[in-house]
């Protein structure tokens, strides 16, 4: 491990103006890159005591070996520098974009002399302008060819255009009216233009007014008694509103939007895009981000807005976001400037949606994010191969003799220090065994260090006894069968508990883990490793070490690990919860005059044993079939208890 000391710039030598900071290894690769207001205040926070920073930057500078700056004139500029050098270095530590090329868009090329529409996934041809991008291809095809009925412009290719061309004779889309065949001049190329710039405006959001405006013509037409215009006029309009049928409308006609949901965890972040043109929902993007340093859901977005717009797509006029970053009023100038290089007028606003429809449409894409982040976790641990290599980098970074193919977690849960109680699950091969995970009551338990003691024991206790039965205390349980928690079902098979894990992993830290080791020792079992995983930090720790064992934030090995830890949390949070039902049902049933129904009813009305305990001797009276008399006795007897 190299030593700040040898390359930490004294504090009076940082300038106290803004600017963009990078720091970099000692092949002068650039691993960050950051920007301060302040940018003494900033890196003075990076060359704190090590213990004191957050684990993944701790990492980073113990990786690096130099750290350089640029003093620029505003925060602005300090915003666009950061930008440009993320594109240029890609610096590892980073926030990182996974793309999203899967999604098709509708382009036209408003660079070529006679402009074309068409199906793309590559996202940066010039001069084009993109809209979109659609989550199935069959829409942009549908979409596209309602919108070559009202606007016929040229949707074929370089090699049908010029055989046309050359044989003066269109294509089937001229014969049948979409496309109005520049190719053999029945328009010139400027009337042709005028034609895709028409398209364009209307799928950029001008598409009521251009709806009106026809309908107008269309009058104008049967007036003048030109029937034939009016027909041709009249299957426009319907090519047009059929399109914008299938739009939903979420928001009124005037808004143009552009609505970002984000949900994140320690590794990764789903983020979520609905493209809102004219109130109509007209795009959804979705792209996962892998989070290296430790970020706050402003930063998030701060990161994300910079690359949501890379030169193809142009900000709407409205952002709503999660969170604001702290420097929403630059990055507002930097979106703007954008926005008008791509031709389109208006100042950008980068708001949170407070109220109303748009923040219900706000955490509806939220909850897509949510759903999207999910799915991204499920996938990566449904594969086969992404299992098999965490496996065997668990295996290298702990010093294993072999990949544990069984994986054994433990996590202690209680409220306040009562009903304590733990869980274990198993995962084999990388997936879970519902059908093998365990619930354990605590009769008696100093802290969390005795409860992991305890319950090792009891579980390692099978290795060595062959008897049917389960100790005292002990609730074999699958999480995935339907006969509740209480564990009350016919006596099941014994034999998985039979088997011995390849690892055991503690819900916790050093102390956590040098009290499983314990167990361990006092059992007689030499031959089965164990380590914690600290919950903040994401740190390994092993007994008897001083220093955690640190993974990669984007391994697999790291995602495994984290996901035993989060299952195993998971169900012992379920079941402490439900004893914790249990026995104030118990504390209840002593309340003369209040039996089993009112008891439900309580629990039902306020959700949660927390909720039932704060709640007031009016709150309490408000549940039907409860009184003052016995609110007042059983407010009495939940205070006393907490």
């Amino acid at each position: 491990m190299n030593s700040r000391e040898q390359w930490r710039p004294q504090r009076g030598e940082i300038p106290t103006e803004p600017g963009v900071y990078r720091f970099t290894d000692a092949t002068g690769r650039v691993l960050y890159v950051g920007k301060a207001n302040n940018l003494r205040n900033r890196l003075s926070n990076y060359f704190q005591p090590l213990h004191s920073l957050h684990e993944r930057t701790r990492r980073m500078v113990t990786t690096a070996q130099g750290v350089e700056w640029t003093v620029v004139g505003s925060e602005l500029e300090a915003l666009s520098l950061e930008y440009t050098w993320i594109k240029e270095f890609a610096p590892p530590f980073n926030v990182k974009f996974r793309d999203d090329k899967t999604y098709p868009y509708v382009a036209i090329t408003l660079a070529d002399r006679v402009p074309r529409v068409m199906i793309t996934r590559t996202r940066g041809i010039p001069g084009a302008r993109y809209f979109g991008p659609y989550t199935k291809v069959w829409a942009v095809r549908e979409t596209v060819d309602l919108m070559l009925k009202a606007f016929p412009m040229r949707s074929c290719g370089e090699s049908t255009y010029k055989r046309a061309q050359a044989t003066n004779r269109p294509c089937l889309l001229g014969d049948i009216g979409k496309c109005a065949a520049p190719c053999v001049g029945r328009v010139t190329p400027e009337q042709h233009r005028g034609i895709a710039l028409d398209f364009a405006s209307f799928m950029a959001g001008n598409d009521e007014g251009y709806v009106r405006a026809l309908k107008a013509a269309m009058a104008d037409a049967a007036r003048d008694l030109d029937y034939e215009s009016a027909a041709r006029i009249r299957d426009q309009i319907g090519a047009l509103e059929t399109a914008l049928a299938k739009s939903a409308v979420v928001l009124d006609d005037d808004t143009d939007a552009d609505v970002f949901g984000i949900a994140y965890d320690e590794l990764a972040a789903a983020v979520q895009l609905f493209v809102v043109r004219g109130g109509r929902i007209r795009g959804v993007r979705g792209w996962v981000v892998d989070t290296e340093l430790d970020v706050t859901m402003a930063e998030l977005v701060d990161t994300v807005l910079q690359n949501a717009y890379d030169g193809t797509t142009f900000p709407a006029r409205e952002i709503i976001v999660p969170a604001l970053p702290d420097d929403v009023a630059a990055l507002q100038v930097v979106l703007t400037e954008r926005r008008r290089d791509a031709g389109e007028r208006g100042a950008v606003v980068v708001k949170v949606a407070q109220r109303g429809e748009k923040a219900a449409l706000a955490e509806t894409v939220a909850t897509n994010a949510l759903g999207a982040l999910v799915q991204y976790k499920t996938r990566r641990s449904g594969d086969f191969t992404a299992r098999s290599q965490a496996l065997a980098d668990i295996q290298e970074a702990l010093g294993l003799a072999t990949a544990p193919l069984r994986l054994e977690c433990f996590d202690v849960s209680h409220f306040g220090g009562k009903n304590p109680v733990a869980s274990m699950v198993v995962f084999e091969d990388g997936l879970p065994r519902k059908d093998q995970y365990r619930k354990f009551a605590i009769a008696d338990a100093r802290d969390d260090t005795d409860a992991v003691y305890q319950v090792l024991r009891r579980r390692l206790a099978y290795l060595h006894d062959e008897q049917s039965g389960f100790p005292s205390g002990e609730v074999a349980d699958s999480d995935a069968d339907a006969r509740g928690e209480s564990g009350a079902a016919a006596t099941p098979t014994r034999k998985s508990f039979h088997y011995r894990p390849g690892l055991l992993v503690i819900d916790g830290g050093q102390p956590q883990v040098a009290a499983a080791a314990r167990a361990l020792r006092d059992e007689g079992l030499s031959d089965i490793a164990v380590c914690g995983i600290a919950k903040r930090l994401e740190e390994v720790w092993l007994p008897d070490s001083d220093f955690p064992v640190i993974l990669p934030r984007s391994s697999d090995a790291l995602f495994l690990l984290q996901r035993l830890r989060d299952e195993a949390h998971r169900f012992a949070l379920r079941y402490q919860r439900t004893t914790r039902s249990r026995d104030i049902r118990t504390q209840l049933s002593s309340i003369p005059g209040l039996g089993p129904a009112r008891t439900s009813e309580l629990l039902k009305h306020f959700g949660s044993v927390a909720r039932l305990r704060a709640a007031s001797v009016d709150e309490l009276t408000a549940v039907e079939g409860v009184g003052p008399a016995i609110a007042q006795l059983v407010h009495r007897a939940l205070r006393s208890d907490g």
